[in-house]
């Protein structure tokens, strides 16, 4: 398939399925002669499973590395599982982070608020 069917099916640009190829997440496209991109069927579920992992915090780097373990048949479950955790343990991280600064912004919009109704009073 061209560029653009591949572009409609998947929801990602064009300028980003050149970087993927680039990237080495896309490797099994072929160039014909006149150096058109040839994408096989399953170039529409590797650009998904891309956009997954990237959902889920891999870098691309990771992705590239999980996907050639994938085609070349060296990732097992347990492998899979402990890159799971890892991700797992860096996301439950983040999220305490993210709750850490949630409270301190709740702190500082009470303290606001609380300036802002002292000024209307003295008015």
């Amino acid at each position: 398939m061209h560029i653009a069917e591949l572009e409609q099916r998947t929801g990602v640009s064009r300028h980003t399925l050149r970087y993927y190829e680039k990237a080495g997440l896309l490797v099994e496209v072929r160039r014909h002669a006149n150096n058109y991109r040839d994408y096989p069927e399953q170039a529409v579920d590797r650009v998904n499973m891309v956009r997954q992992l990237k959902h889920l915090g891999f870098s691309l780097n990771e992705i590239r590395d999980l996907l050639n373990a994938v085609r070349n048949n060296r990732i097992d479950c347990a492998q899979g599982a402990a890159l799971m955790a890892e991700k797992r343990a860096l996301v439950a991280a983040r999220i305490s982070e993210l709750q850490n600064v949630e409270v301190m912004l709740k702190q500082e919009q009470e303290r606001l608020e609380a300036s802002a109704e002292a000024q209307r009073n003295a008015l």
